[in-house]
């Protein structure tokens, strides 16, 4: 199993390039279900939930090419509505396959998605939607059925703005019949980016990127051209970790619109933050200071850098409070970064983090993909060597995270298989 080795006390400069946003690319390729014709999709990151999503598309009978940062699919005929255990445990977004394989096949079959053990996130929201547009849901043996001679359009209020949930009844109201309106939805800049897709293909979608979204349903879809937006998640994380280390850091091929809630937070931390059209440098002074924050949905500070910017707030000055209000199990990380030297006391889903100027290297273990950046961006802060395991979690969302920080000058290498790295072979822990 592969480890990450990173050794502490590099100060980060110089320019990174981010790459495509999973959490776009995911849906987009799924929605290629709802009509015929090629799609050619570019800016794919080349991370292991798109191979996923790509082979789970191959299993429905479409044609799946990627190469690189590229994909070309095309969705002529199916000869499976099913998406199995095997594939969806592994990946929560492949319950993004529902709503296209009802909207323009009558039946689909999903085993109950897997993912990340961040907390629940029950799929309720996306079957009572569903069948407010008029299909008959079941879950029977750990598996969503729903049938539907065809969708058709309602009024359908969510009770909390999800995002696949919003994602999944918008992809199917764009070929149910009649208008559907779907209020308290979430508002994310990956919705903003599917729906963009589906209107070149010829859907009528308004209001995406608001909690009040309209889709006039049409009889079909075309293929059509597209370019994923880039990660803001990524983007984040790049810039924390010139903040962690008091560099200098600029990411290129951003949109810093869809990053204010983290350049607020970093600038409270007392970094300099100049923003461009698609670019973002960060000055950082030596030792962050401290800074409450807040998770929440969009255009709130986002959950999935929760976890790096408490790295950060591990070496501030002063004491910082972090609220997690999107997943209640999302402070799984926090024993790992203790094992490095963080004072951290968590109560319920708060967490109060006491600034240290000494973190030191330790073996840790990776929870969840957030969590793995984390831990690497306190490794970067941290004395000596720090080995994270587990980092197959990594792998599902950061495309060449290590290649990207020894871009900046940091010391991070990924030692694969069983080989031992320096730490665990130092600290006597078995492969």
């Amino acid at each position: 199993m592969d480890r990450i080795l990173i050794t502490g006390g590099s100060r980060l400069q110089g320019t990174v390039r981010v790459s495509g946003a999973k959490n776009a690319a995911l849906p987009i390729l799924a929605s290629t279900i709802l009509g015929g014709g090629e799609c050619r999709v570019t800016n794919v990151p080349a991370v292991v939930d798109v191979v996923t999503m790509g082979k789970l598309l191959g299993m429905l009978g479409a044609s799946v090419k990627i190469e690189g940062n590229r994909a070309a699919v095309g969705v002529e005929h199916v000869h499976s509505t099913e998406a199995p255990y095997d594939l969806v445990r592994t990946m929560r977004a492949s319950v993004l396959v529902l709503g296209p394989l009802v909207a323009r096949w009558g039946e689909a079959t999903v085993s109950l998605p897997g993912g990340c053990a961040i907390g629940t996130r029950p799929v309720n929201l996306h079957l009572a939607g569903l069948a407010k547009l008029g299909a008959e849901v079941a879950i029977e043996h750990g598996y969503i059925r729903a049938k539907a001679t065809r969708l058709r359009g309602a009024r359908i209020a969510l009770d909390t703005p999800t995002v696949t949930g919003t994602e999944n009844l918008m992809m199917a109201a764009c070929l149910a019949e009649g208008t559907t309106v779907i209020e308290n939805a979430a508002k994310e800049p990956e919705i903003s980016d599917l729906a963009s897709f589906l209107v070149k293909r010829g859907a009528k979608i308004f209001g995406a990127g608001t909690d009040l979204i309209t889709v006039e349903g049409v009889s079909a879809l075309r293929g059509a051209d597209h370019e994923v937006i880039p990660d803001r998640i990524e983007a984040g994380t790049y810039l924390a970790a010139g903040a962690i280390t008091g560099g200098d850091v600029c990411v290129e091929g951003c949109r810093p619109e869809h990053l204010e809630a983290v350049i607020v937070k970093l600038r409270e931390a007392g970094a300099e933050v100049t923003e461009k059209k698609e670019s973002i440098r960060l000055k950082a002074p030596r030792r962050p200071k401290a800074a409450d924050v807040k998770t929440f949905v969009h255009p709130g500070f986002p959950t999935d850098m929760q976890a790096q910017i408490m790295a950060l707030l591990c070496v501030a000055e002063g004491t910082s409070v972090i609220t997690e209000t999107v997943f209640e199990s999302r402070f799984i990380h926090v024993p790992e970064l203790r094992r490095m030297g963080a004072d951290i006391k968590v109560d319920g889903n708060h967490a109060v983090v006491n600034g240290s100027s000494h973190l030191t290297g330790a073996p840790v273990m990776a929870s969840d993909l957030r969590a793995s950046a984390g831990l690497i961006l306190a490794g970067l802060a941290a004395e000596g060597i720090t080995e994270v395991s587990r980092v197959y979690h990594l792998d599902r969302g950061y495309e060449r995270i290590e290649q990207k920080l020894r871009g900046l000058g940091a010391s991070v290498n990924r030692v694969h298989g069983t080989a031992k790295g320096a730490a665990g072979a130092a600290a006597g822990i078995p492969s």
